[in-house]
């Protein structure tokens, strides 16, 4: 069978990587070396001008990695991924390969905090300029695209509002103009979307999040169907820029891939419950989880996606005071940044992992000063919502 005829969590398992090469190891080995050895001149010069797939410095490619660039690649149904230090190395990397002085982006108005300030405060230091745009209506933009409009930005769910953007639309927005689609699919994860498919250029993650799944790893990935722009990426700017991910976080990379769609699916059985018990509670004003029926974007969402994820962000009765009170009373939840893990993460984004968004224009960038994030983990949704009914009582 082909590795496309396969189910993803038999690729999860099974795509990547050569087992005779390995040895016979069940498990890929960790290649831990920096550099690689040659047996003459003449095979290093092969290597070297890529007429041979051998390894030369860990900092272009190392075995470990292949394994978990092919998973990657084979679980988003992308020809070839390039693995990074961290996603935001993923992140700007890609960004970079597409832009030069002078040249625009237009990014979905609600980003992760970093992508953010990226996009607003340090690429234009370098004559790159961003505009940010409500991208759930695609008719913005077609708007705000012109010909200096190298690249399309977004995540969806957009992080922490769970705004969706409809990927196959804005594509074909984008690619009229010339212009690239990067997609975030941190959120969603290939299980339950691949944006490839739906016309996206090149898909990224922070695989510190659900590609890991427990918390454990600072990586990032990304993954495109074009083999030569992923040389490229690899060797003109992650290699050079040296973003390079370590043979053992890639390892456990791979391991976690291996319960990618076991973890998947229970994050959002959890999710699912803890949504629903929410929207019922008095105290809570407004919930946002693509899931729920009422949300505005239910039916993109079961257009797009094969399910809804594990993000849910709420709001309750009295604003951020109300907000931060109900943060601090949850015993079994832990207040942490970062999502994706085994553990159920609660935030406050505006004074968290959204604090560089400027707090006078909240509203434009659709955030709320009252919003929790909740990153829903592996245990029981019973115990998860007990923690909440008792951090929420007297409200």
């Amino acid at each position: 069978m082909s590795n496309k005829e396969l189910g993803f969590d038999t690729r999860a398992i099974h795509s990547g990587g050569d087992k005779k090469e390995a040895h016979g190891a069940l498990n890929p080995p960790i290649y831990q070396t920096s550099t690689f050895v040659f047996d003459s001149v003449a095979e290093a010069e092969d290597t070297f001008s890529f007429r041979s797939d051998g390894y030369v410095y860990t900092r272009g490619r190392n075995p470990t990695l292949t394994v978990f660039e092919e998973r990657m690649a084979a679980l988003e149904e992308g020809v070839a991924a390039v693995s990074f230090a961290s996603g935001m190395a993923a992140i700007t990397s890609v960004l970079l390969s597409f832009l030069r002085q002078g040249d625009e982006v237009v990014a979905h108005r609600t980003l992760y905090g970093s992508s953010y300030n990226v996009l607003a405060n340090i690429l234009p230091d370098y004559g790159i300029s961003t505009h940010f745009v409500d991208l759930t209506e695609p008719a913005r933009l077609a708007a705000a695209i012109n010909d200096k409009t190298r690249v399309v930005y977004f995540e969806t769910p957009s992080n922490p509002d769970l705004s969706l953007v409809d990927i196959t639309a804005i594509a074909q927005i984008a690619h009229a103009a010339g212009a690239k689609v990067v997609v975030d699919n941190t959120i969603a994860t290939p299980y339950f979307q691949r944006p490839l498919a739906l016309g996206a250029d090149v898909v990224v993650h922070s695989a510190t999040k659900y590609i890991s799944g427990h918390g454990d790893v600072v990586a990032g990935v990304a993954v495109s169907n074009d083999p030569d722009y992923t040389h490229r990426l690899r060797f003109g700017y992650m290699a050079e820029f040296g973003g390079v991910l370590a043979p053992f976080n890639a390892w456990l990379l791979v391991r976690g891939l291996k319960t990618l769609g076991l973890r998947m699916r229970q994050h959002e059985a959890n999710a699912r419950q803890v949504a629903a018990y929410l929207a019922r509670h008095p105290a809570v004003t407004q919930v946002l989880y693509p899931g729920l029926p009422d949300f505005p974007q239910h039916d993109l969402a079961d257009r797009q996606m094969s399910g809804y994820g594990a993000i849910v962000s709420f709001e309750v009765r009295g604003g951020e005071r109300a907000a931060k009170a109900v943060i601090d009373r949850v015993r079994l939840v832990t207040l942490a940044v970062s999502l994706g893990d085994a553990e159920t993460l609660i935030e406050h984004p505006v004074t968290m992992t959204h604090r560089g968004f400027p707090r006078e224009d909240l509203a434009r960038y659709g955030l709320s000063p009252g919003l929790i994030r909740l990153s829903i983990g592996l245990e029981n949704a019973e115990d998860i919502i007990a923690d909440l009914e008792q951090a929420l009582a007297g409200m």
